[in-house]
C-alpha cells in the first residue's frame, strides 16, 4: 500500500525526495504563491517554523500556480522571492498542481484524507464574490490551505487558507501533535 511518504516529491533544487526523510516529524504542509493577497502568511509560517522546529514541526511549502496565476516564476525565482522577502528557511518543494486532472498525487491523498478544512466559510464566500466557487467542495479553496500530518504520517486536521499561522485552533492541534511520542 502506497503511503504520503512513499509519494515522489521535488525539492525547490531540484532533488528527489519525498515525505519519508522527514519520518517522526509533525508536517504542515502549505500550498503556496508569491503574488497572492494572503502571501504575508509566509512570515507567520516562517515564525511557527523557528519557534517549533526543534519540538519536531517542518513546515512544508509547496508552490502552486492553481489560482488565477499567482505562482508564475520558476523555482529559482519563488526561492528567492521566498528568501529575500520573508526570509523563509523551512522546507520549499517544486511547483506542482493541487487540483484539477494534474493535481500532484500527494494532494490528492491529502484532500482524500481531510476532505473538509477546519475554518471554512468567510474565505469561501468572499471568493465567491470574485466568481471562484469550486463545485468539489473537497478540493483545495485557494493558496495557503494547511494540512497537518502527525509524527505516524496520517493526515490529522486541515485548515482554510485565511486560518494563519498563529490561529489558536492551527497552533493547538500542532502542539497536541508535537505533544505524541514519535513511532
Amino acid at each position: 500500500m502506497t503511503t504520503l511518504q512513499d509519494i515522489p516529491l521535488t525539492r525547490i533544487d531540484g532533488a528527489a525526495t519525498s515525505l519519508d526523510a522527514y519520518v517522526g516529524k509533525v508536517l504542515l504542509v502549505v500550498n503556496v504563491a508569491s503574488k497572492c493577497g494572503l502571501t504575508p502568511q509566509y512570515a507567520g509560517l516562517e515564525s511557527l517554523y523557528q519557534a517549533k522546529r526543534e519540538k519536531g514541526l517542518e513546515v512544508l511549502g509547496f508552490p502552486a500556480n492553481d489560482f488565477k496565476g499567482q505562482e508564475p516564476g520558476t523555482e529559482a525565482e519563488i526561492a528567492e522571492f521566498c528568501s529575500l522577502t520573508y526570509d523563509v528557511h523551512f522546507p520549499m518543494f517544486g511547483k506542482l498542481s493541487v487540483l484539477g486532472a494534474d493535481q500532484h498525487p500527494l494532494y490528492a491523498a491529502l484532500t482524500a484524507a481531510q476532505p473538509a478544512a477546519t475554518g471554512e466559510g468567510p474565505m469561501r464566500e468572499k471568493l465567491k464574490g470574485y466568481g471562484v466557487d469550486p463545485a468539489n467542495k473537497q478540493d483545495v479553496l485557494w493558496n495557503f490551505e494547511k494540512f497537518l500530518i502527525g509524527r505516524d504520517g496520517g493526515v490529522v486536521g486541515r485548515f482554510a487558507p485565511d486560518v494563519t499561522a498563529e490561529d489558536p485552533r492551527l497552533v493547538a492541534a500542532i502542539d497536541t501533535e508535537l505533544a505524541k511520542p514519535a513511532p
